[in-house]
């Protein structure tokens, strides 16, 4: 398996998250600004909650960056929580004198119940706390990292959204059929990073906006499905030869551990069994003619861009046999509505087993815009430790030749 891995720890609201990340090559630059750009991305978005405006999400670098360059160790964040302020009674690390009230009415559809019968606790803060999506900033964090050594291959990630509730993007209504190569530069990703809800439907966003807000005017939630392209990526990462290193595998386990996601296609995914082989698969035809395709002056990145072969088609979204076929990787993903209802859902009390209300807490009223931001992170980490798998070094400039003479060895000169 690959190199670069992370772990986090931290609650909702407890004193922050941290996040631990092994395995990046020494000699990336690398400053807070990087990761605290994508950590406000993944914090905007219609439909979030009043905990957006609470808290103001930077990292703060513990260890494994010395003059803005990493240096082969581990690099250590910590994202505080501003909430928290609120809360060091009720999530004292220290024992007190009189505990906060028991949760005990747990949510349909959240992890409350399972969590705590697991657990064998009697009160279901503990699993609320941890299995809230807060955690994914400490994701987040970490896979801005990936993206960062990702940028330095050429690899670009973006995410959009698809639907929400019943409104789906009309960019999206007729692609099936065809799912060109390099369909993602057709989608205007400057209109996306603008939306307020990260489409790239101008019309059918008004029409999203409007969902969200009946649906909170009902104390109700909203969920849908979003997409996350990486632009530049090399053939050969993964492999065919065992499950767990199967690229699709290890990228839809990811994309699947976010809160609230449900489905996880990657390409024309879900849409392929409607078709025949003979109209599913994508046709291998010759690459472009380049007359200065030998020619010494022709740059390597123009290299990059012009394989001597490419596919008519991508509905395999990137991926074939486990393994990247140098089409953009497209994969797309359905997230569930909040669990956390206004209007709450029935539910049984877990000391008196009566019929009661859910507990509810102040949250958001749809995730999907977020979801997608979050994925791009989930989708860089997975990326970035298979490039390492494949290229290896143990600095910057090693692993960056690696990959360059690799590119040379498939004909791409």
């Amino acid at each position: 398996m690959g190199q670069f891995r992370f772990l986090t720890a931290g609650e909702s609201h407890g004193k922050g998250l941290t996040t631990i990340v092994e395995g990046m090559v020494a000699g990336l630059p690398l400053e807070a600004a990087h990761i605290n750009k994508e950590l406000k991305r993944r914090q905007q978005g219609y439909g979030r909650g009043p905990r957006m405006a609470i808290e103001e999400d930077k990292a703060e670098i513990i260890s494994g960056i010395r003059y803005g360059l990493t240096i082969g160790s581990a690099i250590a964040l910590f994202v505080p929580n501003r909430d928290w302020q609120n809360w060091q009674e009720t999530m004292s690390v220290a024992p007190v004198q009189k505990e906060a009230e028991a949760v005990t009415r747990p949510r349909p559809g959240h992890a409350d119940l399972a969590g705590v019968i697991k657990y064998g606790l009697k009160d279901i803060r503990p699993i609320l706390e941890r299995a809230s999506a807060r955690e994914t900033a400490a994701r987040v964090a970490a896979g801005a990292i990936a993206r960062r050594f990702l940028e330095e291959l050429g690899i670009a990630i973006h995410s959009h959204t698809v639907a929400i509730g019943g409104v789906t993007a009309s960019l999206r209504d007729d692609c099936l059929p065809h799912c060109k190569p390099g369909e993602a530069a057709s989608i205007d990703w400057q209109q996306v990073e603008g939306s307020p809800v990260r489409c790239a439907d101008a019309e059918r966003e008004k029409e999203m906006m409007a969902a969200i807000d009946k649906a909170k005017a009902e104390g109700d939630t909203l969920g849908g499905v979003f997409e996350v392209i990486a632009v530049g990526v090399p053939i050969g990462l993964g492999s065919h030869v065992h499950w767990d290193r199967r690229l699709d595998g290890r990228v839809a386990q990811a994309i699947m551990s976010i809160n609230a996601v449900k489905a996880v296609e990657i390409g024309a995914g879900f849409g392929l069994a409607e078709l025949k082989g003979s109209q599913a698969h994508d046709v291998i035809e010759p690459g472009p003619t380049v007359s200065a395709s030998r020619s010494s002056e022709r740059s390597e990145e123009a290299a990059k861009q012009s394989p001597p072969w490419r596919h008519a088609t991508n509905r395999a979204g990137g991926i074939e046999g486990g393994i990247s076929n140098g089409e953009d990787i497209i994969v797309g993903a359905v997230v569930k509505p909040i669990a956390t209802l206004a209007n709450p859902l029935p539910s049984v009390d877990l000391l008196s087993g009566e019929t009661v209300k859910a507990h509810y807490e102040r949250s958001d009223i749809c995730i999907v815009p977020a979801a997608g931001v979050i994925a791009e992170a989930m989708l860089a980490i997975v990326l970035a430790d298979a490039c390492l798998e494949k290229f290896g070094g143990d600095n910057l400039k090693e692993t960056l030749a690696n990959y360059r003479e690799y590119e040379l060895s498939i004909g791409r000169d």
